[in-house]
């Protein structure tokens, strides 16, 4: 490993010359690759920022400075030269390092993050606390171009510039290509406007000045000029505007320049914002040529680039998605999709192919998206906002001012319900079935397989209200597709199974675990009465009910927080009734579950076979 293996704190890096560094970038983007192409991970974005990380870290004294990714997949560099290069090996793995920063693991991480465009927020109110504290340590925020166009960064840039605060923000720009002649120019620009002979000059001006008649207007003008130089080579307008103190485009992979930018910003007050260019997949031309599949990405081999897995023959929920919104597309033209910078991850890129102008990819604003859909559905449309459910939770007002209580026909379709795995806590879509169920006006519903949610797609264009359709991550059941849909009623249950010993309430991804748990009871000497809930709001409470007085023994099973979910609607229900029976639930306890595969996830909280027969055997011995 070189050079790597004498690295495990950033004082290391001090130790090195230039030269070195340049080496040591190399080391880490190959013993990146190596790790993600085994365990899967975010790969482009970290070949990416393998300079701009060792430079900040070779600048400033990160055990007191402090750095903020944003979003967080972006900071494996920062993990592997921080005291984790050994625990790399157990990325995104149960009990192994997280894929995000996470401050349990190490002093450099200084904010729990997964979600985007948070960075500039808390880094803001630490340079106050700081100032407060009479502490001088530098706040850094490091985001991309993409989160930094969300409202909540572009809300936080205005504060920043308002208070006028000591903060760093060094925009990773890689989406745009570094042209030579603005890099060029820029850089020099850049190297100059920092130095500590211009910073001389320029506070010797604005004292010496003033002093002359018309000197305020000269000054005025002199800084006007200054700025003009700036916009005229630079796209810094809006960050001069804002006033923050703009320098850049420079090549984001130019160790040399970075490191003699930022020594010059070491020592720059106020808010500051240094913009670097930098390529997506920097370094392995597979991801180079294709980032956005290489953005987040599975085990593959590096050779080929390509995914080592089996050919998968089932179709995920994802691709039913997809595929059926093409399908409603043709016969119902007031469709509009609308995704939040997650066109491909939503399914949505055949529908974006074949109806461009019915597709809008709003960035990364869940927000807006929300509202956007709101007014398109008050002039007669049916959009469709296909957003993952731990994103939807960044609209949350949205769904409730907007969306309810104008009663809009908005159909949410929400990916990536229940556990999701590897990303662990800041993407488990753990909460939907309970942030929702307390709305007025919508629907919540979760279908029990592929099938069943094309035809939820469907039937949602026949009902009056706004309806919440939560799926999970991966690929279905296995059942076949019918041809033609199917309105199923608004608020109707589905009974599976009738039996006399115990009455099993399950909605979503675990009604086929609690079939299976069935039929094997079945072959042991116990019947079971399997409803697939199907609609959480309208709750089918009259054929629920009907079972409930019957057996007097029920089981509720969700892949959602056990408070507010399926388990709280079931025990209203109990409540409301006065009804006297004995009652268990399984569900996602009241905590952030960790990162690790879906199948140790799913056992250890409950969602097996094995722990649905548990639960039943125990509410059967109750006498």
């Amino acid at each position: 490993m070189g050079l790597l293996s004498q690295i495990n704190s950033p004082q290391d890096l001090k130790k090195l010359k230039l030269s070195q560094l340049k080496l040591l970038a190399e080391e880490i983007r190959k013993y990146i690759l190596e790790v993600v192409s085994e365990k899967g991970g975010h790969l482009a974005p970290n070949l990416g920022v393998v300079e701009i990380t060792l430079a900040l870290h070779y600048v400033f004294d990160t055990s007191k400075d402090k750095i903020i990714w944003d979003v967080g997949h972006q900071s494996y560099v920062h993990k592997i030269i921080t005291g984790r290069r050994e625990a790399f090996k157990s990325l995104r793995t149960y009990g192994g390092l997280a894929g995000f920063p996470k401050r349990a693991e190490s002093i450099y991480d200084v904010l729990d993050t997964g979600h985007s465009s948070t960075s500039i927020s808390a880094g803001l109110g630490m340079s106050v606390a700081k100032r407060l504290k009479g502490e001088e340590e530098k706040i850094i925020v490091v985001i991309g171009d993409g989160s930094i166009t969300a409202g909540m960064a572009l809300e936080a840039l205005n504060n920043a510039g308002y208070l006028k605060e000591d903060l760093l923000i060094i925009l990773n720009d890689n989406e745009m290509s570094i042209s030579p002649n603005v890099g060029a120019l820029s850089s020099f620009l850049s190297k100059r406007m920092t130095g500590n002979l211009a910073r001389f000059i320029r506070k010797e001006i604005e004292k010496i000045v003033p002093k002359f008649p018309g000197g305020e207007n000269l000054l005025h003008f002199l800084k006007k000029g200054e700025d003009l130089l700036k916009m005229a080579v630079t796209p810094g307008a809006l960050f001069t505007a804002l006033n923050f103190e703009y320098i850049g485009p420079v090549d984001g992979h130019d160790l040399e320049t970075l490191i003699e930018i930022l020594n010059n910003l070491k020592h720059l007050k106020g808010p500051v914002l240094f913009h670097i260019l930098t390529k997506k997949g920097k370094g392995y031309p597979p991801a180079e040529a294709d980032p956005e599949t290489f953005h987040g990405i599975g085990p593959f081999k590096i050779e080929t680039g390509r995914p080592i897995k089996e050919e998968k023959a089932l179709p995920t929920y994802t691709e039913v998605f997809g595929k059926t919104m093409v399908k409603l597309a043709e016969i119902e033209p007031r469709i509009i999709a609308i995704t939040a910078a997650m066109k491909t991850g939503t399914g949505l890129k055949e529908f974006a192919q074949k109806y461009p102008e019915r597709f809008f990819d709003v960035g990364i604003c869940e927000q807006h998206a929300v509202t956007f859909a709101v007014g398109l559905a008050l002039e007669g449309f049916i959009p469709v906002c296909a957003i993952y459910s731990t994103f939807l939770q960044r609209a949350y007002d949205q769904i409730i001012h907007d969306v309810a209580l104008n009663q809009a026909k908005v159909i949410f379709a929400i990916d990536r319900a229940g556990l999701v795995g590897e990303d662990g806590p800041t993407h488990h879509g753990a909460f939907d079935l309970s942030y929702l169920r307390i709305i007025p006006n919508l629907i919540v519903c979760a279908p029990k397989d592929e099938n069943e949610l094309q035809h939820l797609l469907y039937s949602a264009l026949k009902y009056d209200n706004p309806c919440a359709i939560r799926y999970p991550r991966g690929v279905g059941i296995g059942v076949p597709l019918d041809k033609e849909f199917i309105e199923i009623p608004l608020g109707k249950a589905e009974v599976l199974k009738e039996g006399k010993d115990v009455v099993i309430l399950a909605i979503g991804y675990p009604v086929y675990l609690a079939l299976e748990a069935a039929l094997e009871l079945e072959k042991e000497g116990l019947t079971v009465t399997l409803i697939n809930v199907r609609f959480l709001k309208p709750l089918d409470r009259e054929t629920i009910l009907k079972y409930l007085k019957n057996t007097k023994r029920v089981l509720t099973i969700e892949e959602n927080s056990l408070i507010g979910g399926l388990s709280s609607a079931i025990a209203e229900l109990i409540a409301e009734e006065n009804l006297c029976l004995f009652f268990d639930k399984i569900a996602l306890p009241d905590k952030f579950i960790e990162h690790g595969d879906l199948k140790t996830l799913r056992h250890k909280y409950g969602l097996s076979v094995n722990s649905i027969k548990e639960k039943i055997y125990k509410l059967v011995e109750k006498k």
